[in-house]
Protein backbone atom coordinates (compact mmCIF):
# COMPACT_ATOMS: atom_id res chain seq x y z
CA UNK A 1 0.00 0.00 0.00
CA UNK A 2 1.39 3.38 -0.98
CA UNK A 3 1.16 6.67 0.86
CA UNK A 4 -1.31 7.88 -1.79
CA UNK A 5 -3.60 4.98 -0.87
CA UNK A 6 -3.55 6.02 2.76
CA UNK A 7 -4.44 9.62 1.88
CA UNK A 8 -7.54 8.62 -0.09
CA UNK A 9 -10.71 9.25 1.96
CA UNK A 10 -12.23 6.01 0.68
CA UNK A 11 -11.66 3.16 -1.69
CA UNK A 12 -14.26 2.89 -4.46
CA UNK A 13 -16.20 -0.35 -4.67
CA UNK A 14 -14.87 -2.43 -7.54
CA UNK A 15 -17.63 -3.21 -9.98
CA UNK A 16 -18.11 -5.11 -13.16
CA UNK A 17 -18.17 -3.47 -16.61
CA UNK A 18 -21.92 -4.10 -17.01
CA UNK A 19 -22.19 -1.06 -19.25
CA UNK A 20 -19.94 -2.86 -21.78
CA UNK A 21 -21.79 -6.18 -21.71
CA UNK A 22 -24.59 -6.65 -24.25
CA UNK A 23 -26.10 -10.12 -23.83
CA UNK A 24 -29.53 -11.00 -25.15
CA UNK A 25 -32.50 -10.68 -22.82
CA UNK A 26 -33.11 -14.09 -21.23
CA UNK A 27 -36.39 -13.12 -19.58
CA UNK A 28 -37.46 -11.98 -16.14
CA UNK A 29 -36.50 -13.19 -12.69
CA UNK A 30 -38.70 -12.67 -9.65
CA UNK A 31 -36.31 -10.37 -7.81
CA UNK A 32 -37.73 -7.19 -6.33
CA UNK A 33 -35.84 -4.31 -4.76
CA UNK A 34 -38.39 -2.69 -2.50
CA UNK A 35 -38.51 1.03 -1.76
CA UNK A 36 -37.07 0.36 1.71
CA UNK A 37 -33.90 -1.10 0.09
CA UNK A 38 -34.67 -4.74 0.87
CA UNK A 39 -34.12 -7.37 -1.83
CA UNK A 40 -36.65 -10.18 -2.35
CA UNK A 41 -36.64 -13.36 -4.46
CA UNK A 42 -39.91 -15.21 -5.12
CA UNK A 43 -41.52 -13.44 -2.15
CA UNK A 44 -38.73 -14.30 0.31
CA UNK A 45 -36.39 -11.64 1.65
CA UNK A 46 -32.74 -12.16 0.65
CA UNK A 47 -30.77 -12.04 3.90
CA UNK A 48 -27.24 -12.80 2.64
CA UNK A 49 -25.57 -9.41 2.25
CA UNK A 50 -22.81 -10.94 0.11
CA UNK A 51 -25.42 -12.07 -2.43
CA UNK A 52 -27.14 -8.67 -2.43
CA UNK A 53 -23.76 -6.98 -2.91
CA UNK A 54 -22.99 -9.21 -5.89
CA UNK A 55 -26.38 -8.53 -7.48
CA UNK A 56 -25.98 -4.79 -6.87
CA UNK A 57 -22.71 -4.82 -8.83
CA UNK A 58 -24.45 -6.60 -11.74
CA UNK A 59 -27.33 -4.12 -11.89
CA UNK A 60 -28.01 -1.92 -14.92
CA UNK A 61 -30.81 0.50 -15.76
CA UNK A 62 -31.76 0.64 -19.45
CA UNK A 63 -34.64 2.82 -20.60
CA UNK A 64 -37.25 2.36 -17.87
CA UNK A 65 -36.26 -1.13 -16.69
CA UNK A 66 -33.66 -2.68 -14.41
CA UNK A 67 -31.61 -5.75 -15.27
CA UNK A 68 -29.09 -8.10 -13.74
CA UNK A 69 -26.35 -8.38 -16.37
CA UNK A 70 -23.59 -10.92 -16.92
CA UNK A 71 -21.51 -11.33 -20.07
CA UNK A 72 -23.99 -14.00 -21.29
CA UNK A 73 -27.33 -13.22 -19.56
CA UNK A 74 -29.66 -10.28 -19.10
CA UNK A 75 -32.55 -10.75 -16.67
CA UNK A 76 -35.20 -8.15 -15.96
CA UNK A 77 -35.98 -7.44 -12.29
CA UNK A 78 -38.43 -5.15 -10.50
CA UNK A 79 -37.38 -2.02 -8.61
CA UNK A 80 -40.16 -0.28 -6.68
CA UNK A 81 -38.46 3.12 -6.44
CA UNK A 82 -34.68 3.32 -6.83
CA UNK A 83 -32.24 0.43 -6.41
CA UNK A 84 -30.12 1.99 -3.66
CA UNK A 85 -30.50 4.14 -0.57
CA UNK A 86 -28.10 6.93 0.38
CA UNK A 87 -28.12 6.29 4.11
CA UNK A 88 -25.55 8.80 5.33
CA UNK A 89 -22.77 11.17 4.32
CA UNK A 90 -19.42 12.35 5.62
CA UNK A 91 -17.56 15.57 5.07
CA UNK A 92 -14.21 15.41 3.35
CA UNK A 93 -13.13 19.05 3.60
CA UNK A 94 -15.57 20.89 1.33
CA UNK A 95 -16.72 17.62 -0.22
CA UNK A 96 -19.72 15.57 0.85
CA UNK A 97 -19.28 11.84 0.45
CA UNK A 98 -22.55 9.89 0.40
CA UNK A 99 -22.65 6.29 1.63
CA UNK A 100 -25.19 3.84 0.22
CA UNK A 101 -26.86 0.83 1.74
CA UNK A 102 -24.40 -1.22 -0.36
CA UNK A 103 -21.46 0.62 1.25
CA UNK A 104 -20.61 2.43 -1.98
CA UNK A 105 -19.26 5.93 -1.52
CA UNK A 106 -19.71 8.75 -3.99
CA UNK A 107 -18.70 12.39 -3.78
CA UNK A 108 -21.53 14.83 -4.40
CA UNK A 109 -20.77 16.81 -7.55
CA UNK A 110 -21.13 16.89 -11.33
CA UNK A 111 -20.62 13.12 -11.75
CA UNK A 112 -22.85 12.35 -8.76
CA UNK A 113 -25.46 15.14 -8.72
CA UNK A 114 -28.32 15.63 -6.34
CA UNK A 115 -31.72 15.60 -8.05
CA UNK A 116 -35.33 15.66 -6.91
CA UNK A 117 -38.47 13.69 -7.84
CA UNK A 118 -42.14 14.56 -7.66
CA UNK A 119 -44.04 17.42 -6.11
CA UNK A 120 -42.67 16.46 -2.68
CA UNK A 121 -39.08 16.79 -4.04
CA UNK A 122 -37.78 13.41 -2.88
CA UNK A 123 -33.95 13.68 -3.14
CA UNK A 124 -31.73 11.20 -4.97
CA UNK A 125 -28.06 11.02 -5.94
CA UNK A 126 -26.50 9.31 -8.96
CA UNK A 127 -24.31 6.38 -7.90
CA UNK A 128 -23.02 5.11 -11.24
CA UNK A 129 -24.13 5.23 -14.85
CA UNK A 130 -27.93 5.48 -14.72
CA UNK A 131 -28.30 4.04 -11.21
CA UNK A 132 -29.52 6.30 -8.43
CA UNK A 133 -29.94 6.14 -4.66
CA UNK A 134 -32.87 7.63 -2.78
CA UNK A 135 -31.54 9.85 0.01
CA UNK A 136 -33.07 8.60 3.26
CA UNK A 137 -35.05 10.99 5.40
CA UNK A 138 -32.41 10.97 8.16
CA UNK A 139 -29.58 11.75 5.71
CA UNK A 140 -31.70 14.44 4.03
CA UNK A 141 -32.44 16.18 7.35
CA UNK A 142 -28.74 16.16 8.22
CA UNK A 143 -27.93 17.56 4.78
CA UNK A 144 -30.54 20.34 4.99
CA UNK A 145 -29.14 21.29 8.39
CA UNK A 146 -25.76 21.95 6.73
CA UNK A 147 -27.18 23.58 3.58
CA UNK A 148 -28.53 26.97 2.65
CA UNK A 149 -31.81 27.22 0.74
CA UNK A 150 -32.14 30.28 -1.49
CA UNK A 151 -35.35 30.39 -3.50
CA UNK A 152 -35.48 27.27 -5.66
CA UNK A 153 -31.82 26.35 -5.04
CA UNK A 154 -30.12 24.38 -2.29
CA UNK A 155 -26.51 25.39 -1.68
CA UNK A 156 -24.21 22.85 -0.09
CA UNK A 157 -20.70 24.18 0.39
CA UNK A 158 -19.66 25.56 -2.99
CA UNK A 159 -22.24 23.49 -4.92
CA UNK A 160 -25.76 24.48 -5.88
CA UNK A 161 -28.67 22.27 -6.99
CA UNK A 162 -32.17 23.04 -8.30
CA UNK A 163 -34.89 22.41 -5.74
CA UNK A 164 -37.44 21.31 -8.33
CA UNK A 165 -38.33 18.03 -10.00
CA UNK A 166 -35.46 16.88 -12.17
CA UNK A 167 -35.33 15.23 -15.56
CA UNK A 168 -31.87 13.67 -15.08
Amino acid sequence: MSGADLESPFTPVEGYPVDLWNPKLCGEIDIVIRADGSWWHEGVRIERQSLISLFAKLLRHDDDDYYLITPVEKLKITVEDLPFLAVDFDRGGERLIFITDQNERVTLGAEHPLAFDGDDLRPRIRIRHNLWARVTRAAWYRLVDKADVQGDRIIIGSQSFDLKPSVI
